[in-house]
């Protein structure tokens, strides 16, 4: 039988779910900016509750627990960012605030890996940040967690370490916007759909790292992750 497609279709992104050998696929990957007020200083910006902004990775950025990150080309300044994924079962447009959670299947941990120069050069610009942010290999992730299994965490210490230091350490009650109203902030800018992704933002202390270094973190009550650069 002939293809239905003119070249070989792209595979779906997929991430495991714990303690099943079912996958979750992966729809799109949403980022949300700036969402602990320590970071936001860190980088400076004024902390405060302004609406907040989401940019996006591609789901083929993903790295499944146990995979290896090259250092990426193009960058001498690769940040790491630890955050808490969220992932939904369902979607819609302008979703209420009281329905948000009930689009939630779990949760994972998430490093936002970025080329901060090149994110730099990009603001410095105007410009789009996805040189800086939507590269190769540039979202580690965990396996999902469903929410039927842990509710749904806010609050709890969220945290990275370099080759066995901590770096980052915070709390999910720090964050600036919460799970709910990301997603219906977000629903108000796109159709959401069942296997999108979140990343929900991270703690102050982000920072380089190099070939050879080993990045570990977790959220309390969701999950652990570990990945080695170069």
């Amino acid at each position: 039988m002939a293809s239905a497609f003119v070249i070989p279709a792209p595979s779906i992104a997929t991430l495991p779910v714990s303690g099943s050998p079912a996958l979750f696929p992966v729809h799109r990957i949403y980022c949300v900016g700036r969402n602990f007020a320590d970071h936001a200083i860190e980088m400076g910006h004024d902390p405060s509750r302004e609406p907040p902004f989401f940019f996006q990775k591609n789901p083929d950025n993903l790295v499944p627990p146990g995979g290896a990150v090259p250092y990426p080309k193009r960058t001498a300044d690769l940040h790491y960012e630890i955050e808490l994924v969220v992932a939904l079962k369902a979607g819609g447009e302008d979703i209420p605030l009281a329905a948000a959670l009930d689009c939630v299947y779990g949760y994972g941990v998430g490093i936002d890996l970025t080329r901060r120069d090149l994110q730099g050069e990009a603001k410095k610009l105007g410009r789009p940040w996805e040189v800086g942010k939507a590269f190769e290999l540039s979202a580690p992730a965990s396996a999902l967690v469903p929410a039927e299994t842990i509710g749904h965490p806010a609050a709890g210490r969220i945290w990275l370490s370099v080759n066995g230091t901590v770096k980052q350490e915070g709390d999910l009650n720090q964050m600036i916007w919460k799970v709910p109203e990301m997603i219906a902030e977000l629903s108000t800018l796109f159709r959401l759909m069942p296997g999108d992704l979140i990343f929900a933002g991270t703690p102050a202390g982000v920072g380089p790292c190099k070939a050879g270094d080993l990045l570990e973190g977790g959220v309390a009550g969701v999950g652990d992750i570990a990945v080695k650069i170069g």
